[in-house]
């Protein structure tokens, strides 16, 4: 642990003397390491291989199963003219109590279609929204152990079979997708067909107020445009010594004739005594399905006041 602390201070005081990167084989992948990390004989293999492995960012959504919290909900549905057709402002507050779980809706304001006759949501994008972060009646029996869980939609039909695969992008970025016409292998960041079109990169920066390893995967120069490319980029921020994500930004875009879409997403995370929980998650998205209207649409969920069981 000094040891690790050293490098990080040396990297620190020293990061405007070492303008180059060393590139380092992992994997069969070509990484780019910050020359102070190589030159101090950092074991960067053993961090990328639990970088690349990680679990704390689903682990972090997990623990929102078992706290109580509340939330704030601001969701947008833009015309295309990027004016406000719809939208939903909510405060919502989640009990957790004997193992089950339950919301109250605090506070509510709607504009717009953004519900139907029946109060069933009339756009997707809300749906799966409220699938991420809405309890509907009771719900029992969850924990936030991710060892042996696995998202799958092998088992799954329709919206529920949409709802997994969009787990699935979201919480395992960059691992393949089954199921999703034309785009399932291309999602794969790690695979033979990636490792030419990528560029990875590791560093330590600042967040925050803190130092932490930053991991990048990036197209390669003159490789942004090419149908190969789903993911435009995906940065993540990992705590120095436990290796927890702090923060992850990616974007994703693609044409497949029958669809299109072009989203982004911020998530910061904060502690909560032991465990980590997200704090904020921003998206901002536009996507079409062939027989689906198409929808452009932001949202911002922030998360405060968590509470373990029976507090």
């Amino acid at each position: 642990m000094k040891k690790l602390i050293f490098i990080c201070i040396t990297l620190f005081i020293s990061i405007s003397s070492f303008s180059q990167d060393t590139t380092v084989m992992f994997e069969s992948n070509q990484y780019r390491l910050p020359e102070v990390v190589v030159r101090n004989n950092f074991d960067y293999k053993a961090l990328l291989k639990q970088i690349k492995e990680d679990t704390s960012f689903y682990k972090a959504f997990r623990n929102l199963r078992v706290l109580n919290f509340s939330s704030y909900n601001d969701i947008k549905m833009y015309d295309r003219k990027e004016g406000i057709k719809a939208s939903l402002f909510s405060k919502t507050q989640q009990h957790r109590a004997d193992g089950c779980r339950t919301m109250d809706v605090l506070e509510e304001t709607i504009t717009g279609d953004f519900y139907d006759d029946e109060h069933n949501y009339n756009y997707k994008t809300a749906e799966l929204y409220a699938g991420l972060f809405f309890t509907k009646d009771k719900v029992c029996g969850e924990t936030n152990i991710v060892k042996g869980f696995n998202i799958t939609a092998s088992n799954k039909e329709g919206m529920d079979k949409h709802k997994e695969q969009l787990k699935m992008l979201f919480f395992n970025p960059g691992k393949k997708i089954p199921g999703i016409p034309f785009i399932g292998d291309k999602l794969d960041l790690y695979d033979e067909h990636a490792r030419k079109i990528y560029d990875y990169r590791l560093d330590i920066q600042e967040y925050h107020g803190e130092m932490c390893y930053v991991f990048s995967i990036l197209p390669k120069e003159g490789n942004e445009k090419k149908s190969g490319v789903v993911v435009d980029a995906m940065i993540t921020w990992f705590n120095l010594k436990t290796l927890e994500v702090l923060a992850r930004n990616y974007s994703l875009s693609y044409k497949a004739g029958v669809y299109d879409f072009d989203v982004s997403m911020e998530v910061e995370m904060q502690k909560f005594g032991d465990l980590t929980v997200p704090r904020v998650l921003r998206y901002k998205g536009n996507w079409d399905i062939i027989l689906k209207k198409r929808e452009r649409a932001m949202f911002t969920a922030t998360l405060f006041d968590f509470k373990k069981e029976g507090l």
